[in-house]
């Protein structure tokens, strides 16, 4: 679980990126669940934005994708979700 000062940190992180994945009307498959897996073994932080086709509320999915990745969900802005799992040789030192 995140604190709060972690949380604002990675905040900042993501500011500057770019998404990596977007979630158009399909919504969340199996497939882009691998592909999110796939992307946490090379990144700690993902950024994802959310069409304006998708049908779900932002918060259900995102909650929803963080439950299926094991990940943490570091922000919501608008439709634009951040995520966050620790990597076994972490290259983003928390505070």
């Amino acid at each position: 679980m995140l604190t709060g000062k972690q949380k604002r940190y990675l905040r900042a992180l993501a500011q500057n990126e770019n998404p990596l994945f977007q979630v158009g009307k399909d919504g969340l498959s199996d497939n882009f669940i691998q592909l999110m897996e796939d992307a946490f073994r090379t990144h700690e932080l993902i950024k994802i934005k959310l069409l304006k086709t998708v049908s779900e509320d932002s918060k259900e999915l995102a909650f929803d994708i963080a439950r299926l990745t094991n990940s943490e969900l570091v922000q919501i802005i608008g439709r634009t979700l951040v995520f966050y799992r620790k990597a076994k040789e972490p290259k983003i030192l928390l505070p």
